[in-house]
């Protein structure tokens, strides 16, 4: 936990970043920020985990108006029914409200989320228990890993589960109407991807062969579809 200065420290720097963009970033994109002001039409919805070291922005090299993001932890999309909240009426409002034309799911590595499931004990989730109720929504995900024990939540196991859940969540995403009825049109496109932080390398997630496609091959295969 911070100390009281350490707190103060983190704030002024924050507020030292918002003078910064006031004065320096803002004139810079006053036109595009213009163009904003009396609405959105993103392309896309993007399903980020919470984690601090993920800018779907940045990765994606999107400007602002570009992405509706939703970020929660462990990029989770609960089950159409079982948890209607800030979750559902998010991706309801993207798909019926905006438009978008897809909708990203972003997994990562070294993800706390996914750590916390492979080990739940060593992770302090029995002082969290409103974190712990959230992630049985990625219970299958763990399931699907079978027995392993807590010296097991090692990178290669948790970019695995990371990989699953990722999969998990687009099926969970395909019993929300909105994306279904998207989905019959041939208007909405579904896609997982996996962001390894340490190479900034991104995989999508091929839902039919369970394994990962580089982003070359994918752009290729949905040119030549349209083509």
């Amino acid at each position: 936990m911070p100390t009281c200065s350490e707190a103060r420290s983190s704030l002024v720097s924050l507020l030292r970043g918002v003078e910064h963009f006031n004065t320096e970033v803002f004139p810079a994109k006053e036109k595009l920020f213009a163009s904003l002001a009396s609405g959105q039409s993103p392309d896309a919805l993007f399903i980020a985990c919470a984690d601090s070291r993920i800018n779907p922005n940045l990765i994606t090299q999107t400007e602002p108006g570009d992405l509706f993001i939703l970020r929660n932890i462990g990029n989770i999309v609960p089950a159409y029914g079982e948890m209607l909240g800030g979750v559902s009426s998010a991706i309801e409002y993207a798909v019926l409200g905006l438009g978008v034309s897809a909708i990203i799911v972003c997994g990562h590595s070294d993800c706390g989320a996914m750590k916390a499931l492979l080990a739940p004990k060593k992770s302090g989730l029995d002082g969290m228990p409103t974190v712990a109720t959230w992630l049985r929504n990625a219970e299958a995900a763990r399931a699907s890993m079978g027995e392993l024990q807590a010296e097991d939540a090692g990178p290669a196991n948790v970019r695995t589960l990371s990989e699953r859940n990722v999969l998990l969540q687009i099926a969970h995403l395909k019993t929300h109407p909105a994306v279904v009825a998207g989905l019959a049109r041939g208007t909405l496109f579904l896609q997982g991807w996996f962001y390894d932080i340490g190479s900034g390398e991104i995989s999508i997630l091929d839902e039919q062969t369970r394994t990962t496609v580089s982003i070359p091959e994918t752009i290729s295969r949905l040119e030549s579809e349209v083509a």
